[in-house]
């Protein structure tokens, strides 16, 4: 199937948000965490979380246009300045899934959904303490994007990661503490590690890449 730009505007909009959210792959299954001035927490399926840098150490996201509904992720970001970051695996997914529901402002996706909230060194933003992977982060910037969608930056100040999960490089192995991820809006996916390559130099790069001819 080949659709060209005129093409995509033409598909039905249930469709064409279901196709254009799965076209990427396979992407990170996390939960935002953040609380409000009055002190109600807030949890939120995102989909879009990403790596800045590691010096310093920033991780973005995206959150749908808030011009004619601001979400409780947004409104406790831009208010509070500070939101964790907490991974989904297998046993929370059906929870984590329904966080996408739009409760009412008096609501709290932790309690309406029996997710456990904890606060950890004073840090003022809740963690999932189901979640196996916590980042706890403070709001650098809020751009908003061509499409109005807002990409929030925040400085990592705490990470909080099972010691039996981290290889001897700092890398992490998602299939060991049974991570998943999101295609689309609704589908979740198992994580399998297939392949581990030595850091990308030209040195070592294997002879049977570059033997050939052209």
């Amino acid at each position: 199937m080949h659709y060209t730009e005129s093409d995509i505007k033409g598909i039905s909009r249930i469709k064409r948000l279901n196709l254009l959210n799965s076209v990427t792959g396979i992407k990170p299954a996390n939960l935002v965490g953040t609380v409000s001035e009055d002190n109600k927490t807030n949890l939120a399926i995102i989909s879009s979380v990403v790596h800045l840098g590691s010096d310093p150490a920033m991780i973005g996201f995206i959150l749908r246009p808030q011009k004619y509904r601001k979400t409780d992720t947004y409104r406790n970001i831009n208010d509070n300045g500070y939101f964790t970051i907490n991974n989904i695996h297998s046993e929370l997914i059906e929870k984590a899934h329904y966080t996408s529901v739009k409760f009412s402002e008096e609501e709290s996706e932790f309690q309406t959904l029996d997710i456990k909230e904890e606060f950890l060194d004073s840090f003022p933003a809740p963690f999932v303490k189901e979640s196996k992977i916590k980042i706890g982060l403070k709001t650098e910037d809020m751009m908003i994007l061509p499409n109005n969608c807002i990409f929030v930056v925040g400085s990592v100040k705490h990470l909080i990661i099972p010691e039996e999960v981290i290889d001897e490089n700092g890398s992490l192995n998602f299939q060991n503490f049974d991570g998943v991820g999101i295609s689309g809006l609704d589908s979740y996916y198992a994580l399998k590690q297939i392949a581990k390559f030595p850091y990308a130099r030209k040195e070592n790069i294997p002879e049977h890449l570059t033997d050939f001819k052209i």
